[in-house]
């Protein structure tokens, strides 16, 4: 494990880029043999490459990726459920900081409109960081300006007719994931799902926040077998938006819990038979019967 202390710890966007990169190995962007150019990575990232180079560095000390001398770094092979390293930066990153105001908003701990100043409060972050993190939620909206000064949580998903326009996104989004050219079920990751799938059912009592959290699990980790990351990055910022109306959710008593596992164990064993047209057609049956509660 390389020691981050040797030198000044890294930046946030080094990190976050980083993390990226390694996620995208992961799911089997960068292939195993691929040279990983700085220029390439620099446009697929939309960073220049000075960032970059050190984010490959950072991987590269902890060896998850291979440094060949005089000819730069490569992806090597990576098992399906192999974790991200972890990497430590100079104060919260804007993923981090991402994550945590979702989280927040989830638990009921940020109100419904905030200004920066309370954010950089709460947070104890850069202007400039925040910055990121608040254009990021806007364009993925989640959060809106408000007239006048600072930001208000849209509730996208807390109107009946967005919670229902969103499963009909997720159907075709997920579905056409399931069915792309690249897919690749990872055995063990299947058998990982099914496992706590059982687990969950045998429980007496099934809690919101232990299913969202495995719900959250299947779907993206299914959305990571397509190798494409549009389709993951989609599934992601749906998960992102039900997160935060995790809270209200809660408060209802949820009847298909054991339906919605039942359902995703159906799917698991389609894809166990490499059935995909299959599987395909039990997510959009699913995901159109979990629609119609709202």
């Amino acid at each position: 494990m390389h020691n981050q202390n040797q030198g000044p710890p890294p930046t946030g966007l080094q990190v976050d880029l980083a993390r990226r990169i390694a996620n995208d190995i992961i799911c089997r962007i960068h292939q195993a043999g691929t040279h990983l150019s700085e220029v390439s990575l620099a446009r697929r990232y939309l960073v220049s490459r000075t960032p970059v180079r050190a984010a490959l560095r950072l991987l590269a000390a902890e060896r998850f990726i291979e440094a060949r001398p005089n000819s730069g770094y490569f992806v090597p092979e990576v098992p399906g459920c192999t974790e991200p390293p972890s990497l430590r930066a100079r104060g919260m990153t804007a993923d981090e900081i991402y994550l945590r105001m979702i989280d927040d908003r989830a638990e009921g701990l940020l109100p419904d409109s905030f200004t920066d100043r309370d954010l950089q409060q709460r947070y104890g972050v850069t202007r400039s960081v925040l910055a990121k993190t608040l254009v990021r939620m806007s364009a993925e909206a989640m959060i809106e300006k408000r007239k006048g000064h600072g930001w208000r949580f849209t509730h996208a998903l807390g109107e009946c007719d967005a919670r229902h326009e969103s499963y009909r996104f997720r159907a075709t989004v997920e579905c056409g994931a399931l069915l792309e050219p690249g897919f690749k079920a990872v055995s063990a990751e299947l058998k990982r799902l099914r496992a706590a799938h059982e687990e969950l059912l045998r429980n007496g009592e099934i809690s919101a926040q232990a299913f969202f959290a495995l719900n959250s699990d299947f779907h993206e980790t299914l959305a990571r077998f397509s190798g494409n990351r549009f389709f993951l990055q989609s599934i992601r910022q749906q998960n992102h938006l039900r997160r935060m109306e995790q809270q209200s959710a809660a408060m209802r008593a949820d009847t298909r819990f054991r339906e919605s596992a039942a359902e995703h164990l159906a799917i698991i064993q389609a894809l166990e038979d490499d059935d995909r047209e299959w599987a395909a057609a039990l997510m959009r049956r699913h995901l159109l019967e979990v629609s119609k509660l709202g």
